[in-house]
């Protein structure tokens, strides 16, 4: 098939949905599809991949990359057009984001109570926000294009925040490159990487992997480490990604806890960070279905995550993962990571961890989607 991916970044490094879209492109290609990538960017490291590329002026709007993706595409012979969440001319329409609204309204959670109608308000009237319900209304306009939800509860977010219809919905959780992520790693990361952290054998070392410190709960898994250490326990935390680390920074200080919590910055591989580590820790307040998740799971590491991630849905809770019920609780969070503190509950916990990743492969998660091509395709064939 000829088959047209539409991303604004198409560069692996920037991690969630570009890094998966560049994985998912290696698979179309190795299926033998013809791959056409529409961006705005297209990083060095794509430069060897056979794809035809489509390179967007730089509009600095979002209206204006969904505009000149549309003009772009509409040039195009195609058979099937995916859009990642950035445009709104396409066939499947997937945001690595899940709803927008629902994450809004978990992320004014974040915030004391008194700050949160004023964060509604700022939501309905800065431009920012108007330019994007702009876009989102042109997303989900469409009763024919094909919406994909990441998991459940996203589907759930489409129904009620933007009208979708649920016949237009198909659910297809994210998936994880197993051979990437593998306890097979740990051999030639772990020790290295822990003395470099200065990291001693008897501690316990919590991995949290993200960008956006806010949404995701770093403030509630410092909180954790902290009321941990005070407890007597052994435990460290590494912080991995986002850029713009000095208000959890600050908060790692006033809680005096410095000693035990790192921050390592953006990382263009995060395999030996996983090799290194004990526990994941993401307690997020939206994640569609966290890729981070998978790649613990793939890495035999099991996660405490919350109950607003949608990769939650697919864990059994205190058999491959732990789930709790309030991201912003860290006494809750301490409380679920404490029975993982001890060595043989957490490596049996990321035993049954890897073997729910082998169910969950990256590769299923392409054939599903390209299984969905096919359904559209046939349509259209059937229609000419």
């Amino acid at each position: 098939m000829r088959i047209g991916l539409v991303i604004e970044h198409f560069n692996p490094e920037r991690g969630g949905a570009e890094q998966w879209t560049y994985q998912f492109t290696e698979r179309l290609l190795a299926g033998g599809h013809e791959v056409h990538v529409v961006a705005g960017v297209f990083s060095e490291s794509t430069r060897s991949m056979p794809i035809v590329r489509h390179l967007l002026p730089n509009t600095r709007r979002r209206l204006g990359f969904a505009v000149a993706a549309e003009r772009k595409l509409r040039s195009l012979s195609l058979d099937v057009i995916h859009d990642m969440g950035s445009g709104w001319y396409c066939d499947v329409f997937e945001s690595h984001d899940g709803s927008r609204f629902a994450q809004w309204e978990q992320k004014v959670q974040t915030l004391p109570g008194c700050f949160r109608p004023i964060k509604r308000h700022m939501t309905r009237v800065l431009p920012r926000y108007q330019e994007f319900r702009k876009l989102l209304a042109r997303q989900f306009a469409d009763p024919g294009r094909i919406i994909l939800a990441l998991s459940k509860m996203v589907a759930t977010d489409y129904l009620r925040y933007h009208g979708v219809h649920p016949e237009q919905i198909r659910l297809i959780y994210n998936g994880v490159d197993t051979e990437r992520f593998s306890p097979d790693h740990r051999d030639a990361y772990r020790q290295p990487l822990r003395r470099r952290l200065g990291v001693d054998d008897g501690e316990t070392l919590l991995l949290f992997v993200g960008h956006d410190f806010q949404r995701k709960g770093l403030a509630t898994a410092i909180r954790a480490t902290a009321r941990l250490v005070r407890a007597g326990e052994a435990v460290r935390l590494v912080v991995v990604g986002g850029r713009h680390p000095w208000r959890p920074m600050h908060l790692t200080r006033r809680l005096g806890a410095s000693r035990h919590v790192t921050f390592v910055g953006s990382v263009t591989d995060t395999v030996p960070y996983y090799a290194a580590s004990d526990v994941y820790v993401l307690p997020t307040f939206y994640d569609p279905c966290s890729l981070g998740v998978l790649e613990a799971a793939g890495s035999g590491l099991p996660s405490v995550t919350s109950r607003f991630n949608g990769a939650g849905e697919m864990l059994n809770d205190g058999v491959n993962g732990v789930l709790m019920n309030n991201p912003a609780d860290d006494e809750e969070l301490a409380q679920r990571l404490r029975p993982l503190l001890d060595r043989e509950t957490r490596e049996n916990m990321g035993r049954a961890a890897r073997y729910f990743a082998l169910d969950h492969t990256l590769q299923r998660n392409c054939d599903e989607i390209v299984a969905v091509y096919q359904d559209i395709a046939g349509v259209a064939r059937r229609a000419a």
